[in-house]
């Protein structure tokens, strides 16, 4: 099984989050089901942590930005882990008012924390997947982007 940080935020929001159960699990046992899954408690802890940073910036104010469309360089690092491809899909994202400045920011940010060396689309789909799904008022944006991840005959345009 392909190990990562990643993998096992996947799995937890495939099992815990996504349907947002009427009684909330226990940390104890979601890392106990994890490691019975397969997953490290090294990575079991990454992701723990990486959903605590993520809910931290939960309730952050918003930004009031003087422009409609802020300019957005990526600095090498970003660009050396988030190929054009990647870049680009966030672009059209925000395009198509998928993603706001605000929430472009915390993609990246949420990106830049798997610490994985490789970051492809599906990694970033998945991301901006839970962090619309973290944010209040982002249910409808979180609807478009399920409802894009999962349709597979149409493609992005940028």
């Amino acid at each position: 099984m392909k190990e990562n940080v990643l993998d096992v935020l996947m799995y937890l929001f495939e099992n815990y989050l996504y349907d947002e159960p009427e009684e909330e699990p226990d940390r104890e046992s979601m890392e106990e089901n994890l490691e019975q899954a397969g997953f490290t408690s090294l990575e079991i802890g990454k992701a723990f942590a990486w959903l605590d940073e993520l809910a931290e910036q939960r309730f952050q104010p918003e930004l009031n930005l003087q422009t409609d469309r802020p300019i957005r360089v990526f600095v090498d690092s970003e660009m050396e882990r988030l190929d054009v491809e990647c870049r680009d899909f966030m672009m059209y994202l925000e395009n198509v008012g998928i993603l706001d400045a605000q929430r472009r920011e915390l993609v990246i940010d949420r990106l830049q924390a798997l610490e994985a060396e490789e970051i492809d689309l599906e990694d970033v789909k998945w991301v901006v997947l839970m962090v619309l799904f973290n944010q209040p008022g982002q249910e409808a944006n979180y609807a478009w982007m399920e409802d894009l991840m999962f349709d597979t005959e149409s493609d992005h345009r940028h």
